[in-house]
């Protein structure tokens, strides 16, 4: 057992035939050179990246970064600047950048699979580890890479279709996720002993191996839970993304295209929101990926979080059978008039940071524009769009009165026959693991400690202040 283990971690941290292969001479045909392969390109970074972390924490360590309040401490930490998370950063005014690039930015220079279409999020994944746009090779590197590592172990398939029918699809995703954790790379080599500094190479892997079987997972939990367990294999000839509805049962180009992009706009939203924060959290513990990730979506699965898009679509849904299809704008004025004033909320408007339209709404509304301009549900959020920043301004009480992603993400999935709201939050848990993997790969290659704040009594905040 140990000498299998010790081969492992010369594979993991050593040089390996692949890697031999490409540090002395030319390359077998099909095997990722140096400029295609993502774990050297991340390997080449972190020496740079490291030091620039220990600079930063030598020269400006003492600094503040801000005062905290009482609200803050006993309002969720809410707006508090205390962590490190380098994979994206949330602007009030532009909305989430990744690695510095906007939306609209990573729509344009991102590779697509289609000349002219969305971005595959392989490309985004090489974006978010390397902090380099990739090309097209790169991107391609990456997908052959996921593929590679896709195959689901026979142990989770048998577990996903004897699991108790009301199983809940998230609880159904983070159940899997643990059970791939027998196979974590990290855990073992930690258990043999491995120095600190070497720690993102099996997090990388654990990572990698992760990321490729979510889309795998995330398809057989759909078609047990709701196409009586015929499972579709995946199309060797797709990416990443699209294999995930191809596998769902949902073929067409425009639906593969409408999950690239949803699987690209969804990936990451800084360190604080409470999916990325509790796979942070979990993993400066040195939990490997699997139960990091698996906290995560625990937290993913809350009413509050990545709920909230089926709760717009319901919501949506409601407003239909009360106004019908072919409501007025005055019409529809008078319903959310009576929604607030009932003392409801209109869900899919507002953002505890955003003070404009969330730009991946706006990217979304251009992609119904395109493909979808005379559907209902589409033509009703066209007009929630018209009336309700409006109202919401009148009220006095919103800071931001404009639409955020979930007001429009469940209206693109409904349109290719996903239908299914309780399985929306599985399909935004395999999006977000993009970034939060990527960030864990990264808090382990600049050695970031085990978080632990200050917590205070009622009595010691008192005392304070």
């Amino acid at each position: 057992m140990r000498a299998a283990a010790r081969q492992l971690q010369r594979v993991l941290l050593g040089s390996t035939p692949l890697q031999e292969g490409l540090l002395g001479g030319s390359a077998p045909a099909g095997v990722r050179t140096l400029a295609t392969d993502l774990k050297a390109a991340v390997a080449a970074k972190i020496p740079g990246e490291q030091e620039r972390l220990k600079t930063l924490r030598k020269e400006c360590g003492q600094k503040a970064l801000g005062a905290v309040t009482v609200e803050q401490a006993i309002g969720g930490m809410r707006g508090i600047p205390a962590m490190l998370w380098e994979t994206s950063l949330l602007d009030p005014e532009e909305g989430i950048r990744f690695r510095g690039y906007s939306i609209p930015e990573l729509q344009d220079k991102l590779p697509a699979a289609v000349n002219g279409g969305e971005p595959i999020p392989e490309g985004l994944l090489w974006l978010l580890l390397t902090g380099e746009m990739p090309s097209n090779d790169q991107a391609q590197a990456v997908t052959d890479m996921l593929r590679e590592r896709s195959k689901v172990p026979d142990h989770v398939y048998s577990m996903l279709k004897n699991i108790h029918p009301d199983t809940h699809p998230m609880t159904q995703l983070c159940q899997a996720v643990l059970a791939l954790q027998v196979d974590s790379k990290f855990a073992r080599v930690y258990r043999e002993g491995i120095h600190k500094s070497k720690y993102w190479e099996p997090v990388f892997e654990d990572s990698m191996d992760l990321i490729a079987k979510l889309p795998t997972i995330a398809a057989a939990i759909y078609r047990n839970t709701y196409k009586e367990g015929d499972l579709i294999q995946a199309d060797s000839k797709l990416d990443w993304g699209a294999n995930l509805s191809h596998m769902m049962g949902f073929s067409d180009p425009d639906a593969l295209e409408m999950m690239r992009l949803y699987q690209t706009i969804h990936a990451d939203h800084e360190g604080g929101n409470v999916s990325a924060h509790a796979t942070h959290l979990v993993g400066s513990a040195l939990s490997d990926p699997y139960l990091s990730f698996a906290a995560g979506m625990t937290g993913l699965a809350g009413p509050l979080h990545g709920l909230a898009n089926q709760e717009v679509l319901r919501w949506l849904n409601d407003v239909r059978k009360e106004v019908g299809d072919d409501v007025t704008k005055d019409q529809m004025k008078e319903f959310v008039w009576a929604t607030l004033k009932s003392g409801k909320v209109v869900p899919g408007f507002g953002h505890a940071v955003l003070r404009k339209t969330d730009p991946r709404y706006t990217c979304q509304r251009g992609f119904a524009q395109k493909h979808m301009p005379d559907f209902p549900l589409f033509k009703l959020t066209s007009l929630l769009y018209e009336v309700v920043p409006d109202i919401l301004t009148q009220t006095g009480k919103v800071k931001n009165p404009w639409p955020n992603v979930d007001a429009h993400s469940g209206v693109l999935l409904q349109y290719y026959g996903m239908k299914e709201e309780d399985f929306y939050t599985v399909l935004f848990g395999v999006s977000r693991a993009l970034g939060v993997l990527s960030q864990g790969v990264w808090s382990r290659a600049l050695g970031l400690p085990i978080e632990r704040p200050k917590s205070l009594t009622v009595k010691a905040i008192s005392d304070r202040v």
